[in-house]
């Protein structure tokens, strides 16, 4: 059935889901039986002179005794690289959150569900190349492959939980609204109609600073957010809506339009994710964050007779992660022609590179190797490669580079 854990971590806590496709939803993991106390404190704790270390709810109540040494905002220090002195010890922070991650890994199987995980989803609020790195390097100590450990950020969790609901809850605009003690902010998930498969953006709004009437600031929000759209469903989360302070702006957010609150959408969104890019549940969307590559990078090749197009790069995908490779033997000349396609037009860019210098030979007799990295979300480092012929022709070890960009 395929098993998948989603997980959503901050430098204050992490919360984690677990899922199978039988499953009408993620089950999210609480400490307490049948209550909804999600948050695991991102905290490791480490007994005085004996190397024995406890995390979470644990971790913070031993603490306060006394008898132990407590390490907090481990996340923010591991994707700093930071190293920690406890005891005249020196820790790797990246290690201690290492072992709070198996630690954490390990809540599922108490409970007694499946050891074996298909594919793990770590989400964070924001994501960048040094902290999808750092999780890279952990995926094989923490026994997966690179391509069973994903991370990803809120925005795109949002946008797997959301996307995974009734067709009615996501038939206009969805709104996401979290909220601190002190700030607030949204997500405005949309959809173009017009592509296939279709296309989903989500636009983050500026944060705002909660005045002294709560309910005002947030039926202001609110009616800023719904200015000029129609907006199927609202999602609230965050430690900043506890309290019954919701009485103006609750009415304006129901009427006509769904709502719901809770504080582990982002864990969910995460196990859902897990699913869908294990490639065992049903997609039809491409979702274009900041982090997703904005263009289709592709070479028209005959493959054993026929014509097709070979993919090096998908609109789409992380830019972080992704990278594509092929061998190629050129029929004629010293050009390659690069497709370039937005992924909701139907129309395409050629862009020709000519490798000067490469030396004649008779026809189909150059064999190139083509590498195509991102170095952002919309440029491509194009990287060929001289590979000669076997022993009829040497290769002579030429290199090109070339920058493409949208």
């Amino acid at each position: 059935m395929g098993y998948y854990l989603g997980i959503d971590l901050t430098d204050s806590y992490a919360m984690i889901s677990y899922y199978q496709l039988n499953q009408k939803e993620p089950e999210t993991v609480s400490l307490v039986a049948g209550g909804e106390n999600y948050q695991i404190p991102l905290i490791l704790a480490k007994k005085k002179n004996v190397s024995q270390w406890y995390f979470g709810e644990e971790a913070k109540r031993l603490s306060r005794m006394g008898e132990m040494i407590c390490v907090e905002s481990i996340l923010s220090r591991a994707t700093a690289d930071e190293q920690i002195l406890m005891e005249d010890e020196v820790y790797e922070a990246r290690d201690l959150l290492l072992m709070y991650l198996k630690k954490l890994m390990a809540l599922p199987q108490v409970l007694g569900s499946t050891p074996s995980y298909d594919c793990v989803v770590i989400t964070i609020p924001s994501l960048n190349k040094e902290n999808m790195m750092m999780f890279g390097e952990m995926a094989p100590k923490l026994g997966l492959s690179s391509k069973k450990l994903r991370v990803m950020d809120h925005k795109e969790s949002f946008y797997y939980y959301a996307m995974s609901q009734p067709q009615d809850l996501w038939l206009h605009d969805v709104l996401l609204f979290q909220a601190s003690r002190e700030q607030l902010f949204y997500y405005t998930l949309k959809r173009n109609l017009h592509t296939k498969p279709q296309i989903i953006t989500i636009d983050e709004s500026p944060k705002d600073s909660f005045q002294m009437d709560r309910d005002e600031t947030f039926l202001l929000a609110l009616q800023k957010a719904m200015e000029n759209r129609i907006v199927s469903t609202c999602y609230l989360t965050g430690d900043g809506f506890d309290g019954n302070w919701m009485h103006e702006s609750l009415n304006f957010m129901c009427r006509g339009r769904r709502a719901f609150m809770g504080k582990n959408l982002y864990t969910k969104g995460a196990a859902y994710g897990a699913a869908v890019l294990d490639g065992q549940k049903p997609w039809e969307f491409v979702y274009l964050g900041e982090n997703e590559m904005k263009f289709n990078l592709c070479l028209k090749v005959k493959n054993r007779g026929k014509e097709q197009f070979f993919d090096l790069i998908t609109a789409g995908k992380n830019w972080f992660e992704e990278i594509g490779n092929v061998d190629v033997i050129l029929t004629e000349g010293q050009e390659i022609v690069f497709w370039k396609q937005l992924p909701h037009s139907n129309e395409a860019k050629l862009e020709t590179i000519e490798l000067t210098d490469l030396p004649k030979r008779p026809e189909r007799t150059s064999r190139i190797h083509i590498e195509a990295k991102p170095v952002s979300d919309t440029k491509v480092e194009i990287t060929m490669q001289d590979l000669g012929f076997g022993e009829l022709f040497r290769s002579s070890d030429k290199i090109w580079k070339y920058t493409m960009s949208i």
